[in-house]
């Protein structure tokens, strides 16, 4: 495609292959914008964790460790014996686990050999007539590569607890009061929400940023400049 140098260019670029709609347009333009960082600015392959949710399944994908052993434990077993099977499961999952926490702070190329053979061995095993556990260590061995992705990346996160954490009061919000009357109510919700989560994660009450910005003065800084000043260091 040619160089789109404006906004008015990109439009006519589009506008040429017939792509009108509003979602279509957002869409391809939010790919154009990642595929030209990637092209230009970056050397590493991006990566993200997820639920396993389909949305999410984009760059190099990652799965939560935590949502992998919630498959365990939706299981309740029919049997004592199945009920062992599960809890010995689960323990060594944790184990494991353990063991990939270990291997972020001091990662060799011995080590994570060792432990894509040990997965191998935990998650390929086959228990007789507990089909359902079974089914469960066949959907892990599948994602073995997106459950390992720290082996490659040691700062891989293991879990999406985080993001979780941040889009948890999005969801009660919703539950309560099931979404905004408008376009411009969800803009100002989400970006209050969004204001006062990174006030939260920099240390900065989010009052005092509100009456700093409200005021004019520069008693609390931007938060543009607080964040390019943590990451210089």
């Amino acid at each position: 495609m040619p160089l789109a140098r404006s906004k008015q260019d990109w439009q006519s670029y589009l506008l040429s292959y017939k792509i009108v709609s509003v979602k279509a347009v957002q869409v391809i333009s939010e790919a154009a914008l990642l595929g030209g960082v990637m092209a230009q600015y970056l050397s590493a392959p991006l990566r993200i964790i997820s639920d396993g949710a389909g949305q999410f399944n984009i760059l190099q994908h990652g799965l939560c460790w935590v949502h992998a052993e919630g498959g365990l434990q939706k299981l309740e077993g029919n049997t004592n014996q199945q009920r062992r099977n599960i809890s010995e499961m689960q323990d060594l999952l944790w184990k494991y686990y353990r063991q990939l926490q270990e291997y972020q702070h001091q990662p060799t190329s011995i080590k994570k050999a060792e432990l894509e053979q040990e997965f191998d061995g935990i998650f390929g095993r086959f228990y007789d007539h507990h089909v359902l556990l079974n089914n469960v260590l066949n959907q892990m061995r599948n994602h073995k590569a997106e459950l390992l992705q720290v082996l490659d990346f040691p700062l891989f996160p293991l879990h999406n607890n985080a993001a979780e954490t941040d889009i948890r009061e999005y969801v009660t919000r919703r539950k309560i009061s099931d979404g905004t009357r408008g376009v411009a109510g969800r803009k100002a919700r989400d970006i209050f929400v969004g204001l006062k989560k990174t006030c939260r994660k920099l240390g900065i009450l989010f009052w005092q940023y509100l009456m700093s910005r409200l005021h004019g003065d520069q008693q609390v800084p931007y938060l543009s400049d607080v964040i390019r000043e943590r990451t210089a260091l």
